[in-house]
């Protein structure tokens, strides 16, 4: 193993989202997952049934319990749902860990629409979490909460990916799988460069999970000592793979196959972890 996550954010009963598929992820790609459990939810791949917060100061004993024994090379943080439980992580990462590389996934709704961060709370994210991020990797309905900003076209997508990074991170990865068309369009900007990667839409409704996913890789790939944009490679191959394999699981937006780096070993008939191929 390669690469210590410590990953901040909501339970998926399910499996398929949250801090489910960010293990999942990590440990496929060849990483160590650690968590601080913030939220417990009750849902499965037709929606959200009921949602738990953890007291903010068990969030903060978690994290301060990976930071002194195992350590953390990239923290990733997803559902934080209230504003106390921002001001936790922030509060913990301002004096224990500000070293360390983060990715902040603003995660604000789940496949079905249920708000996944408290109306009141936006707020607090971009003045307090947002600003501190080596990345910010928003979905385009996030983004268009963030910045008040419609996004109906690549230009606009552009457009508000620029925007975003006048909140303070050192980078945002603007994910466009919730725009219309037969090609994702995902963007990548720092204050040097913009960058689009275009792939083929598939065709399916397995779709649970993609955002937290493809986070958690491009953290993991960080935790490694991969660019932002190695990373960020390497994790979109991953996730499209994932996707193409998905298991068929439920009845509505299904989970992906994190596991399809790990192939059969013929010779000892047990399971054994496949390296993703790692960019330079």
């Amino acid at each position: 193993m390669e690469g210590r996550v410590l990953i901040v954010a909501g339970s998926d009963s399910g499996g398929g989202a949250g801090l489910q598929a960010d293990v999942k992820t990590v440990t496929a790609l060849g990483g160590y997952a650690a968590t601080a459990v913030t939220a417990l939810t009750s849902q499965n791949t037709v929606g959200v049934q009921a949602i738990h917060d953890v007291p903010a100061a068990f969030v903060t004993s978690q994290m301060e319990s990976i930071a002194d024994d195992i350590g953390a090379d990239c923290i990733k943080t997803g559902m934080l749902h209230t504003r106390e439980i921002i001001d936790a992580v922030v509060d913990f990462y301002e004096s224990r860990a500000s070293h360390i590389p983060l990715v902040v996934d603003p995660v604000m709704f789940a496949k079905d629409g249920t708000e996944l961060l408290q109306q009141d709370t936006s707020q607090t994210l971009k003045a307090r979490l947002i600003l501190r991020a080596a990345l910010l990797t928003p979905n385009v309905p996030e983004a268009i909460a963030l910045t008040g900003l419609p996004i109906t076209s690549f230009d606009e997508m552009e457009h508000v990916a620029t925007m975003l990074l006048t909140l303070g991170p050192k980078a945002v990865l603007l994910k466009g799988g919730h725009l219309e068309g037969n090609v994702v369009r995902d963007i990548l900007v720092t204050e040097q460069d913009i960058e689009f990667f275009d792939s083929p839409r598939i065709e399916t409704r397995h779709t649970h999970g993609t955002g937290c996913t493809l986070a958690s890789a491009v953290a993991v790939g960080i935790a490694q000592g991969l660019t932002v944009r190695d990373a960020t490679v390497r994790a979109r191959e991953y996730l499209r793979k994932a996707i193409e394999t998905a298991p068929g699981f439920g009845a509505g937006h299904g989970p992906l196959n994190h596991a399809h780096t790990v192939v059969l070993d013929p010779e000892s008939e047990t399971q054994r972890p496949r390296r993703a191929a790692r960019r330079e």
